[in-house]
């Protein structure tokens, strides 16, 4: 992550820094206990949603609330306010998205409808929260919000414009085999260094989230899961021939050593330190 700011004032405190992803102005994480925002405009779009207590605000002369289960999505430019409505405050994380993720032809159905009711964009936007947290796992956070912005716009289209059916209806992903190889064959051809979803739709003529939908569905795991493990099949080839992590991690396309050891673990099982040393002793040998 790049800019990190943290801040604590009592029992508040703030995490905002500003990640190397297209699109995403700031990423905001904060507790509040009692504080409360004055009415105030953002330039940008406010995605948000609460993990502990509930916020209160007023967008538009309309009185909202955002309970835990509901994402909330603020448009530009569109006075808001926001205040704790439990006793113990609020716990929020928030991502300011620019219109290249979500255009202003949005903005009248947001001020319409801000909180959505949806347990799929919820757990989405939190997944995407978690992948923003790891520097190093840029593809899988851009790979989900195409995915995040995919369903906001499905979700604050008018019916009419995608006739008669349910505006939050899944859609069924389109087999796309050709795409699907030629996006892995990138992989392959990037591993150590490799690729951003943005560079990779110019590479391949598709919407991003076709694109990542087409490789999911062709071989049954997400780009970045695909990359992930290439690079973990890598590392332990180079720790087995007794490279240490910290190197291990430099040559294998890994932010930093930390970065190596959560993908690896996750894959292997044991930390990059402890795979390298071999097998412990049996102890069947003779007195």
């Amino acid at each position: 992550m790049a800019t990190e700011r943290t801040a604590r004032n009592g029992g508040d405190s703030v995490c905002a820094w500003r990640p190397r992803v297209p699109g995403v102005v700031e990423v905001f994480h904060a507790h509040f206990t009692q504080y409360a925002y004055p009415m105030h405009v953002h330039e940008a779009w406010t995605l948000l949603i609460v993990d502990d207590g509930a916020v209160r605000y007023d967008l538009d002369r309309h009185e909202h609330g955002t309970p835990d289960d509901t994402v909330s999505l603020l448009p530009p430019h569109v006075p808001h306010n926001g205040s704790p409505a439990t006793p113990g405050g609020f716990r929020k994380r928030v991502l300011y998205l620019d219109s290249s993720r979500l255009g202003d032809d949005l903005i009248g159905a947001a001020v319409d409808g801000p909180d959505l009711r949806d347990p799929l964009l919820r757990r989405r936007v939190g997944q995407l929260h978690t992948a923003l947290t790891h520097p190093g796992d840029e593809l899988e956070a851009e790979s989900r919000l195409t995915l995040v912005g995919e369903r906001l716009r499905a979700r604050l289209r008018p019916r009419a414009a995608v006739g008669d059916a349910p505006r939050d209806a899944v859609r069924a992903p389109r087999r796309d085999p050709v795409v699907a190889r030629r996006l892995r064959e990138l992989l392959d051809e990037r591993v150590v260094e490799g690729l951003t979803l943005d560079e990779a739709t110019g590479l391949v003529p598709a919407h991003p989230a076709h694109l990542v939908r087409a490789f999911s569905g062709a071989y049954g795991i997400a780009p970045h899961q695909y990359l992930m493990s290439r690079r973990v099949d890598r590392a332990r080839r180079l720790l087995l021939d007794g490279q240490p992590p910290g190197e291990v991690a430099a040559a294998t396309g890994f932010y930093d050593q930390a970065h190596l050891t959560r993908h690896f673990k996750r894959l292997v099982g044991v930390t990059p330190g402890r795979y390298r040393l071999g097998p412990a002793p049996s102890g069947d040998g003779p007195d």
